[in-house]
């Protein structure tokens, strides 16, 4: 989708390297997203059970380069042809949001280029604006992911009210946790939702915390502790079969407490458009749960396209072009940067 209501025609180079994904993009406001690559260190953290900080730091400085060039080269352009530089400037890991800004700002300094920095979850709030039938203006957005489970009002660009928020574990953070308590690896949360599809849905009766809460705000750590508890109550070792079937208890438990949220998120704000970003928001139950209700309620519900859905750089390039879209002077030829390793979405400003 191109930006069709930018007064200036640029092209926004995005770089993202919050966590353990490296992600290039070339976003034009006229044309629409021009190229991408996303470099995934799933593989290199594996075998730790879940990300190291310093080995994801110093894989970003190995990928970005490689990967510029790619979307250059994709995009048959030159590094003169980018007009902005975006980064994600916050919320991640420190040394992680280092390299990204660094690299960054060393390629605006070198082609004389203005850059800006990016709240990370603001890319993927904005996320499903690229898709070919984007949400309009204002929209609830449930953000979710392994960070971060919040319900948003959103009524522009910089324009988000919170709505309501985990008070504990993220539910992306509860699908990786659970997953390891049933032997699934990491990253848990792929591997739980596909092997719940083969689970009996009768056998196991797991919490919906917070769900008759008179709030918006979740809470997964309790549902977490539920499976634990279900591991040993086996005391032997538990067949895979019973593992299907705890998987299936939990995903309908995530499941339904956050179509109930999104719905009561709606009634409350008397609002037709929802929005789910993040990465779970590529689970297959969830939208399954959320297609559903949508019809039933007559709402319409937008997803980012599936390869959006996880950490990448067209997020932020396009996060970065819709700010510039609003406000031109939002980027600048001041290379001196400062990362935001917590930054609270609702800190953000207007644009």
């Amino acid at each position: 989708m191109a930006l069709c209501f930018v007064r200036l025609i640029m092209i926004v180079l995005g770089v993202e390297s919050s966590c353990d994904e490296t992600g290039i993009a070339l976003y034009d406001t006229e044309r629409g997203l021009l190229a991408h690559a996303l470099h995934s260190q799933v593989a290199m953290h594996e075998e730790y059970g879940g990300v190291v900080p310093e080995l994801a730091s110093r894989d970003h400085i190995r990928r970005a380069i490689p990967l510029l060039e790619k979307v250059l080269a994709d995009a048959a352009l030159d590094r003169d042809a980018i007009d902005a530089i975006a980064y994600t400037q916050g919320p991640g890991l420190a040394g992680a949001l280092l390299v990204g800004a660094s690299i960054a700002c060393g390629i605006g300094l070198a082609i004389d280029k203005p850059v800006l920095g990016v709240h990370h979850l603001e890319g993927h709030l904005l996320s499903p604006l690229l898709a070919n039938q984007p949400p309009e203006f204002p929209f609830v957005a449930l953000l979710v992911s392994g960070g971060h489970t919040q319900l948003m009002r959103v009524d522009g660009v910089g324009r988000y009210e919170l709505l309501g928020e985990t008070v504990d574990d993220a539910a992306g953070e509860a699908f990786d946790k659970s997953a390891k308590l049933l032997g699934l690896g990491y990253p848990g949360g792929p591997a739980i939702s596909r092997l719940a599809e083969f689970g009996d849905p009768t056998v196991y009766k797991l919490p919906r915390p917070m769900l008759h809460s008179k709030d918006l705000n979740f809470s997964f750590s309790g549902l977490k502790t539920a499976v634990l508890t279900a591991v040993k109550n086996h005391r032997t070792n538990i067949c895979d079969q019973d593992k299907a079937n705890l998987a299936r208890a939990f995903v309908d438990a995530i499941v339904d407490v956050l179509t109930a949220k999104c719905l009561t998120a709606l009634k409350q704000t008397g609002l037709k458009r929802l929005v789910i970003a993040g990465g779970v928001g590529a689970n297959r139950q969830l939208r399954e749960s959320l297609n559903a209700a949508a019809a039933k309620k007559r709402f319409q519900v937008f997803y980012p396209e599936l390869e959006f859905c996880t950490d990448n750089g067209a997020m932020i390039a396009f996060a970065g072009a819709m700010r510039l879209a609003v406000n031109p002077n939002a980027a600048q030829r001041d290379y001196a940067f400062n990362i935001k390793p917590r930054w609270p979405l609702d800190e953000l400003k207007a644009a």
